[in-house]
């Protein structure tokens, strides 16, 4: 079989760890990838043209351009990975797939809920594979919590509890970027890290019925990169929210990106009728079970270290307790995406649940905006 070539659309962190995926992907699955075909890292965008060529050369890479459309209306280019600037995932994802490309688009999908709708539906009308970055769904840790789940191993589940707290906004003096425009970040914390904790919650417990949420700007305005003033932040520092879901459980998620020491604690307690889960991403390989059996004087918290046990964990490493990393999740989701590619499986979350993760970080940012009113989605 021809390899399948690969565009690569933007350089900055993931898009190096995309293409560190796509290049060990193959060598840590194997033939668990069944016939899919091998890669060929094709062609790969940046600006200026000078460093889409340096970045071509260290990423390995066979060539450079400075124009994306290159990428997405070559016909010898099966799949485009696009790493860009959250404004420009819409109008690069379509085109890649009325091209009649797969489209592999990190998140959040786009600037609107409207724009992440016309994502999903030419992803339907294509009829090609898609996948969206939410990482932390693809950690052996996390697929472990969600077989105890499905094994009874807390009971029925009654009340989840979720954060996403990271400290990359809190400094007020930072300078003004586009992270703060609307124009072109959208949402602030709850695109950034907010809808990857709902990427967790649903996976768990399924979709939102409904929510109340609040935000919050704590820093209205940030100093000019050139010095002239201050540039004012249009988006949301902070996020709370109430969640009723579908399934009768009921939740709370915080999000902040200017939580001031935190630089990744995504995670959630998931409480049940005999015991509680309890996963925190800044010990991505740990995972804490409580179970109500057993002498009340021997109960407690046990810490389930990820390992072969544990798939993919094997994988990458036969040792037990010696940690993967968030490009190792990277490369897992590319395997999974792979293979829905090739048609074997159905690949999560698509275009289609990505616009579903979509509704409700919008519904919070909606419901913030006019004080708390419950949305239903």
């Amino acid at each position: 079989m021809q390899p399948l070539r690969i565009g690569l659309i933007g350089t900055g962190f993931m898009g190096k760890a995309h293409a560190l995926a796509w290049r060990n992907v193959h060598s840590v699955f194997g033939d668990s990838l069944g016939p899919v075909p091998g890669i060929a890292l094709a062609t790969l965008c940046d600006q200026p043209q000078d460093k889409a060529a340096q970045m071509a050369r260290e990423f390995g890479f066979s060539r450079a351009v400075s124009d994306w459309c290159e990428i997405t209306q070559d016909p010898a280019i099966d799949i485009v990975s696009i790493t860009t600037p959250n404004g420009l995932h819409r109008e690069i994802a379509i085109a890649a797939l009325r091209a009649g490309k797969h489209v592999w688009c990190e998140k959040p999908m786009a600037l609107t809920l409207e724009d992440a709708a016309e994502m999903r539906d030419a992803a339907r009308a294509s009829g090609r594979a898609t996948m969206l970055g939410y990482n932390y769904t693809h950690n052996p840790a996390y697929a472990h919590a969600r077989r105890l789940l499905a094994d009874g191993a807390i009971g029925r589940p009654v009340q989840f509890r979720g954060w996403a707290d990271e400290d990359y906004q809190a400094d007020p003096d930072l300078p003004w970027t586009w992270r703060a425009r609307l124009e072109d970040a959208g949402l602030g914390a709850l695109g950034d890290i907010g809808c990857h904790l709902v990427s967790l919650a649903w996976g768990l417990l399924g979709p939102v019925e409904s929510l109340r949420a609040e935000i919050q700007t704590l820093h209205e305005t940030r100093p000019l990169p050139d010095g002239s003033g201050r540039g004012r932040v249009e988006n949301e520092d902070t996020a709370s929210a109430l969640l009723r879901f579908a399934n009768g459980v009921r939740g709370s998620m915080v999000i902040s990106r200017a939580a001031w020491g935190r630089k990744s604690r995504l995670g959630f307690e998931l409480h049940g009728t005999e015991g509680m889960i309890l996963f925190d991403q800044e010990r991505m390989n740990e995972l804490r079970l409580y179970q109500n059996r057993g002498p009340l004087a021997e109960q407690g918290f046990k810490t389930i270290l990820t390992g072969p046990a544990h798939p993919p964990y094997g994988r990458f490493c036969p040792a037990p307790g010696h940690q993967l990393g968030i490009n190792d999740l990277k490369v897992i989701e590319c395997a999974a995406f792979l293979r829905a590619v090739a048609g074997l499986e159905p690949c999560q979350p698509d275009f289609a649940l990505g616009h579903a993760f979509e509704r409700v970080i919008h519904a919070m940012a909606e419901s913030g905006r006019a004080d708390g009113r419950r949305i239903t989605l």
